[in-house]
């Protein structure tokens, strides 16, 4: 699964870089042919603006939000793509200024403004940035562009119009949520983000938002808490990007990065500081892992440690007789990746890549297992009896059950990172195939499938070629796991048509079609096909 290829003409750095959004969607030249089962959309979100003005963002997190989209019709595709009218954005292009602090870029007072009333305006309260450039997942009969704030946006599908902005704070107790839910097949919503719990201490909630309502209600004026899970810090919640669900249970992987609340709260009063500058690592703490069960939602009250990770993207999580086994693409130690994603790294020469990638955390793909029946008395031994799997738990004299993983994949600075299941009919459940995007010092080079019961290895690699994260649609009449497709958007700047869509055979990541289009396409995160 490790790349082939060097990128000495640093081609990725087209993927950062401003596009402008297209009035009409573009008709694609089509290589191959179409499965005849693609009928819907693929929809992706990313940063598309990195600069405005003659101001710069400075992290891959900042870029204003660009949606995309990739229509099939009859064996036909286009391509279409807006910027999401968020605040920070119509702002930004109002002011011709960054207007609203981004993750890693600050916000300066605008400068025609008098040093009496600038002076005001630093203690009006912190302006959270709703630039979702995340992800996008439906809600009910809505979809919504999401980042990892209280702000999520609803957005038309099909236009791609920006429909209105809702402040989840006004439903539940949350500051924020990740982009990350989970859906139950019958449109039910999980997600987590943390709170203000008992006594002003932090916590986290999970928060279950309902599926379509028969009175054509909003479910999200229906959301609620289904559980809490305590912080291990009073004032540092643990930065939290995504959580595993199986059929009964909830996993939180509570790592060793931390945001400072309290440097939070007076970064923005005092100097020119950004999200970024709010985070730290708590060398001590380790790897904390929790577990609650879902209904009737009630936290389970063992401590299960493991060593310190940096962690992102749960793949998938199950029960097997009596454990819950949980796969992770975890990148190891306690410092913050996000340090080695600012542009100005990932634009640099490809030596220079190479060289920041040496120093950061190594990825690799982990199998945790949390034995759910747990006896004081079982001291020292390990108490994972599962035959498949080397992961262990052992109990310490201090009552703390320690996990070591399985290492399911690792390669020296390739991470198999944004990873993808067959979700509809294997979330939640014994699995057998993963596919991810595969990351070659951070510049994301390749795709990959991964058998997560015999570790066998796929990938697709083309030179000078930069993949987007992998998305498993199903034939409808596959009887297998891994019967299907996977889309993902090519970027290749130095060809003719510099992006395609590329649609690979899901079983051996051989290629079915292509579909062309004359115009760059920057970096995406996430998204989903929309049937």
């Amino acid at each position: 699964m490790v790349s082939r290829f060097e990128h000495p003409a640093g081609g990725y750095r087209k993927i950062f870089e401003t596009c402008e959004e297209l009035s009409e969607p573009l008709p694609a030249t089509v290589t191959g042919r179409i499965p005849s089962f693609l009928k819907g959309s693929l929809l992706r979100l990313g940063p598309g603006l990195f600069e405005v003005g003659d101001e710069p963002f400075y992290h891959l997190f900042d870029g204003q939000a660009l949606m995309h989209k990739f229509d099939f019709k009859n064996g036909q595709v286009t391509y279409y793509r807006k910027f999401v009218r968020t605040d920070a954005y119509v702002r930004a292009i109002t002011e011709k200024r960054v207007v609203i602090t981004e993750f890693g870029t600050f916000a300066y007072p605008d400068p025609c403004k008098n040093i009496f009333s600038r002076f005001f305006s630093y203690f009006k309260g912190v302006e959270v940035t709703d630039n979702c450039l995340v992800n996008v997942y439906p809600v009910g009969e809505d979809f919504y562009a999401v980042t990892e704030t209280n702000y999520i946006t609803k957005v038309n599908p099909d236009t791609l119009e920006t429909l209105k902005k809702i402040d989840m704070c006004n439903y539940i107790n949350i500051n924020g949520v990740t982009a990350h839910p989970h859906i139950e097949n019958d449109g039910t919503v999980y997600n987590i983000g943390n709170c203000m719990g008992k006594g002003a201490t932090l916590a986290y909630n999970i928060v279950k938002i309902p599926p379509e309502q028969k009175d054509k209600s909003d479910p999200i004026e229906k959301s609620k808490v289904v559980v809490q899970f305590p912080s291990a810090e009073r004032f540092k919640p643990s930065y939290v990007h995504s959580f595993g669900m199986s059929e009964n249970y909830f996993v939180f992987v509570e790592t060793p990065v931390k945001i400072n609340l309290l440097k939070f709260l007076s970064a923005w009063s005092i100097r020119g500081s950004n999200y970024m500058d709010c985070f730290e690592s708590n060398e001590s703490q380790g790897t904390l892992f929790h577990v609650a069960r879902k209904d009737p939602g009630e936290y389970i009250d063992h401590k299960f440690k493991g060593a310190p990770i940096g962690m992102f993207h749960h793949i998938n999580t199950y029960e097997d007789q009596g454990f819950i086994v949980f796969d992770l693409c975890s990148w190891k130690g306690f410092e913050f990746v996000y340090n080695y994603l600012w542009l100005a790294n990932l634009r640099a020469n490809w030596e220079e890549v190479k060289k920041a990638a040496m120093m950061a955390p190594q990825p690799e793909v982990r199998r945790y297992v949390i034995p759910l029946d747990v006896h004081k008395e079982e001291q020292g031994k390990n108490l994972v009896s599962l035959p498949y799997t080397t992961a262990t738990a052992v109990m310490h004299a201090d009552g703390t059950i320690w996990l070591e993983p399985e290492v399911l994949f690792s390669g020296p600075r390739q991470a198999f990172e944004f990873p993808q299941i067959n979700y509809n009919r294997f979330g939640g459940k014994n699995y057998t195939y993963t596919y991810g995007l595969g990351l070659n010092h951070f510049i994301p080079d390749r795709i990959c499938k991964l058998n997560v019961k015999t570790r066998e290895t796929w990938v697709w690699q083309e030179p000078d070629s930069y993949p987007s994260e992998p998305l498993f649609v199903q034939t409808p009449d596959g009887i297998d796991e891994d019967d299907g497709v996977l889309l993902t958007i090519v970027a290749a700047p130095g060809s003719q048509r510099p992006a395609y869509l590329l649609i690979l055979n899901a079983k051996d990541l051989s290629e079915v079609a292509r579909a062309e289009v004359e115009c760059n396409i920057p970096v995406t995160f996430h998204g989903m096909y929309k049937p």
